[in-house]
């Protein structure tokens, strides 16, 4: 039987580039896209058929910020799949980015500049918002929707004949000093993407200790610095365009310059070939790419404390709880 893949955030990115690498691994895979709305779906699905017009690609809608978005797509996959092999929890929102220049003039002076360019640490803050739901849009988009839909698919990933994977898109951004359990959603500040991209690292790790014996494995990739959609509102195009000869030279130095989102899909590929029980679930997979052009991939080691991935956890499911109970409709 072919094995049935979902992909979230796919319209653009690393995720379409994921998807067209997907089909030329294994052009027999069942690919399901899930997009925002039917429109970029149909889209997305036709670009990829134009490159792979023998393949097997459905669609679905959710906006991982939408619970109810997020629960109705549920029901819809478990209606029309019986087991998934593999879900790419891709997706994901960076609102409002601004630089901080001084931080940067400040790193150019102290020797820290290049780790600070590969990091973004101390120079990249966002404002962030309450969701519908009444949580923080970049905490409900980048991992609660993701943790409800993991949730809500454990049937079909769950007890199969051969393991489910969960691949998570985290950062180079996730980091510590961003993150709190007092306020995991990260209300309080404002560097919300690297609180949720740490969360996501941290609850990984649990969900591999939860769910390994039920066949179930969890891994997380650094897809590095990729010229996206999202990117590009970090500062005006026109920049860019200028920078973008400074930034190939850069990655002579920094391997995470991976640039073109076919580069940055690297990790997420290569561990569409691993077996799942050989893979270490305290590590992070990195997309590389070296001054030349070759892509790579690099196991580094989580930066997280698992004490605090079980509390994290916990908390999940006491924020799952609450939440839905006003959705029970579109409760099974």
């Amino acid at each position: 039987m072919e094995r049935v893949v979902l992909v979230t955030g796919a319209s653009s990115g690393v995720g379409l580039a994921l998807c067209r690498r997907l089909l030329e691994e294994d052009g027999r895979i069942h690919l399901c896209i899930a997009c925002r709305n039917s429109q970029k779906s149909e889209a997305t699905r036709d670009l990829i058929l134009e490159t792979h017009p023998a393949a097997q690609v459905s669609t679905v809608e959710v906006d991982l910020g939408s619970l109810a978005s997020v629960l109705r797509v549920a029901r819809e996959l478990r209606c029309r799949f019986q087991r998934l092999d593999f879900v790419y929890l891709n997706a994901g929102i960076m609102p409002n980015p601004h630089v901080n220049f001084k931080a940067l003039w400040h790193g150019l002076l102290t020797g820290k500049l290049l780790h600070m360019l590969t990091t973004a640490e101390g120079i990249m803050t966002q404002t962030d918002r309450l969701n519908g739901d009444g949580l923080q849009e970049v905490f409900a988009t980048n991992l609660f929707g993701h943790f409800i839909l993991v949730r809500q698919l454990e049937s079909l990933l769950c007890g199969n004949e051969k393991p489910s994977r969960l691949i998570w898109t985290s950062s180079s951004n996730a980091r510590e000093s961003a993150f709190s359990l007092s306020d995991y959603q990260h209300a309080k500040g404002q560097e919300s993407y690297s609180s949720s991209k740490y969360a996501t690292d941290l609850t990984s790790v649990v969900l591999n200790r939860k769910f390994n014996k039920q066949g179930l494995y969890s891994s997380v990739v650094c897809p590095g610095l990729v010229m996206s959609n999202m990117t590009y509102r970090i500062l005006p195009v026109f920049l860019w365009k200028l920078l973008m000869p400074i930034m190939w030279l850069i990655r002579f130095f920094a391997k995470t310059y991976t640039l073109t989102p076919y580069n940055g899909a690297e990790a997420h590929v290569w561990l569409f070939k691993q077996k799942p029980e050989h893979l270490d679930a305290l590590v992070k997979y990195h997309s590389c790419t070296s001054g030349l052009g070759k892509s790579y991939v690099e196991p580094r080691k989580f930066d997280v404390d698992e004490e605090t991935a079980e509390k994290l956890y916990g908390k999940l499911l006491e924020l799952e709880k609450q939440t839905l109970e006003r959705y029970s409709d579109l409760l099974d």
